[in-house]
């Protein structure tokens, strides 16, 4: 990427602060992959629950209302 001339120069104090910056932000970004991906993978499993089995339902639809 090229600079413009017309842009202004960040003093070494504030490019540090930005790569910092940038530093936690990607660091955040792959726990937040990791997290979702532990969620996926944790819905994706079967479960030993008596309804994930086809057994006994509990006597709700799906939007929680009593049947």
């Amino acid at each position: 990427m090229t600079e413009r001339p017309d842009t202004p120069r960040l003093t070494d104090r504030a490019e540090a602060a930005r790569r910092e910056r940038l530093e936690r932000e990607a660091a955040a970004l792959r726990a937040n992959l990791r997290r979702r991906k532990q969620q996926s993978r944790a819905r994706s499993t079967p479960d030993d629950t008596p309804d994930s089995r086809g057994g006994e339902h509990s006597g709700s639809d799906i939007s929680g209302n009593e049947r």
